[in-house]
């Protein structure tokens, strides 16, 4: 079944409607938010089925001026759909099943489902395939909407997967293996890719590794999904640090990096012409005084590009930090408790206006309003009880 199939007939002349209401007013004068018009987002919601509580993702409506939630129904069922990602056109989401068996290989697997945009309901569009290495954590598709990549914490290494107009998802043409191990004796004792993600300008993709303290550099070929070093294709980090996620700054000159293994944001400046790193800043994601055992997890940039967000596991916070506009030097200027155990992943609504954390062992989601000037948070009351949440996006 192909994305076309799944279009009703009405949603196609409600379509060309709005287009041909869009060219007669190529300039409008003002564009309604979603809050002015009061539409309700569709947020869907990645958890694991091994525990039993879960049946694959969900999906929720988030009322974009109160943040409050809807109803909680099931969007698909699918095994350990811990990271998801949205197309570009909206018109897909992509999903790793966190598996170490598929196929009868070590790998987890990447499956691909329809959205229908009235109703946010997921279909199956194609066969699930090898993400070619076992336990794949994350999941990122390019600016152009056909490469798929997909990082495998337990392989150590990651692949690209080829997505066609159609919605069929092709199996990996491209797979990058590491060898190395880093100090701590347990979580780096091998690679563990934790992140891949293209550049703002969709020339390089930058991939980081937890189990070696490295961050990887390679030039993207878009229209084949090939991937070759950048001129200087690795930068070590602090050793026994652990690069989890990484997050781009709006201007695409600064890429940030969390480090779960000893609780750290690194700025990079970031040369968009080759790809190129170059640390700026190491600071703590803590309070000075804090003790308890802690990992942090998910990273996100406000897209004004003044405020920067953390997760901690342990604290149970959400780290937030203000950008100097002249020096781009990260302050701490806040640790929110997110009201609950474990804030695996958190996402900014998508106007910037809210945050929402998702609280993977106390099985809760939390809406934050976004402060317009600051970027601090405050909490709503709203609360959403959801089973093992572990992944949160905006359609």
């Amino acid at each position: 079944m192909t994305w076309d199939a799944l279009q009703t007939r009405r949603e196609f002349l409600t379509a060309a409607a709005v287009a041909g209401f869009v060219v007669a007013r190529r300039t409008p004068p003002h564009a309604e938010t979603a809050a002015e018009r009061h539409v309700p987002w569709t947020m869907y919601i990645g958890t694991y089925t091994k525990t039993g509580k879960s049946k694959g993702i969900y999906r929720v409506s988030v009322d974009p001026v109160t943040l409050q939630f809807g109803t909680l129904e099931l969007a698909s069922e699918t095994p350990d759909p811990s990271f998801l990602a949205i197309t570009p056109d909206g018109r897909a989401l992509v999903a790793v099943n966190e598996l170490v068996e598929f196929g009868g290989q070590a790998s987890g697997s990447v499956t691909v489902f329809a959205r229908n945009a009235a109703s946010g309901a997921l279909t199956v569009l194609s066969p699930s395939r090898a993400s070619r290495g076992a336990a794949p954590c994350y999941v990122s598709i390019d600016r152009t909407g056909r490469q798929v990549m997909v990082a495998n914490y337990v392989g150590g290494n990651v692949a690209v997967l080829p997505l066609a107009t159609s919605g069929a998802l092709g199996e990996a043409g491209t797979v990058l293996a590491r060898t190395g191990k880093g100090p701590h004796p347990v979580r780096q004792v091998a690679p563990h890719a934790h992140c891949i993600l293209p550049d703002p300008g969709n020339r390089f993709v930058l991939m980081s590794d937890l189990g070696t303290d490295k961050i990887h550099v390679a030039r993207l070929d878009a229209a084949t999904g090939a991937l070759t070093p950048a001129d200087v294709p690795e930068v070590s980090l602090r050793p026994g640090s652990g690069p989890r996620h990484l997050a781009f700054s709006p201007d695409g000159q600064t890429l940030y990096v969390v480090t779960e293994l000893d609780s750290t944001i690194v700025a990079f400046a970031y040369n968009r012409a080759t790809g190129g790193l170059t640390e700026r800043q190491r600071i703590s994601t803590r309070p000075a005084g804090a003790t308890i055992e802690n990992f942090p997890a998910d990273l996100h940039v406000h897209p004004t590009g003044r405020t920067v967000y953390a997760s901690n596991r342990g604290d149970d916070t959400i780290a937030v930090f203000a950008v100097d506009a002249t020096s781009k030097a990260l302050s701490l200027v806040q640790s929110v408790p997110t009201g609950g155990s474990g804030p695996r992943n958190f996402t900014l609504t998508p106007d910037g206006t809210g945050l929402l954390v998702a609280n993977q062992r106390s099985d809760s989601i939390l809406a934050f309003q976004v402060d317009a000037v600051t970027g601090q948070l405050a909490a709503t009351g709203q609360v959403l009880d959801a089973p093992v949440p572990v992944c949160l996006t905006f359609a």
